[in-house]
């Protein structure tokens, strides 16, 4: 008896739809792998969005989030953070912050923005100033919310840099921007 074995040959279509296929695989695989050692390279592995909240993150050196306890002051140290400046004045803080940012290693600058009466040329120069001083750093800015954070980021952007309305707001709301969006667009209004 004899035996019969049929070979088919595969259509070169299928060969390189076959390989376009598992290119593109390898190549999301790669690109994952990819990101996810970016997010951890940049953060140390420290996962911040599950640590903060609100959390905003407008650039990979810049961390935006409410109010801090200790905990949070380790988790920003163990996450690369050089420099932690607070918006919120005194009678807003739980705990010695000033304190737990340095023991952990950190700069700490604070500058109290209580609410839209501070919303001034002088504080965002000031504020202009620290993140000079500190100029690529790490740095995490906060408030109780971000809302103060994203208000004297947009005034920054538009009183200080010259950033068109649409620019300086939009630099604002990623930067935690919200219940004082008004009250900024009204002050950029006006030609410092």
């Amino acid at each position: 008896m004899t035996s019969h074995t049929t070979v088919t040959t595969p259509n070169p279509d299928q060969i390189n739809d076959v390989a376009a296929t598992n290119t593109a695989a390898a190549n999301d695989a790669a690109a994952g792998d990819s990101a996810t050692a970016d997010a951890d390279n940049v953060d140390n592995g420290i996962e911040l969005s599950t640590i903060f909240e609100p959390y905003f993150r407008p650039d990979a050196n810049t961390i935006v989030c409410g109010a801090l306890d200790e905990q949070k002051v380790e988790a920003l140290a163990k996450a690369g953070v050089e420099l932690v400046i607070n918006l919120q004045p005194d009678d807003e803080l739980s705990f010695d912050e000033a304190a737990a940012v340095k023991r952990a290693g950190m700069y700490y600058e604070q500058l109290p923005v209580s609410g839209a009466a501070d919303l001034k040329q002088l504080k965002v120069l000031a504020f202009d100033n620290i993140l000079r001083q500190y100029h690529g750093k790490k740095v995490a800015l906060h408030c109780g919310s971000g809302n103060r954070v994203g208000a004297v980021t947009a005034l920054r952007a538009g009183w200080l840099r010259g950033r068109k309305m649409d620019t300086a707001m939009a630099r604002g709301r990623s930067h935690g921007l919200s219940k004082l969006e008004d009250e900024v667009y009204n002050r950029l209004l006006v030609p410092r």
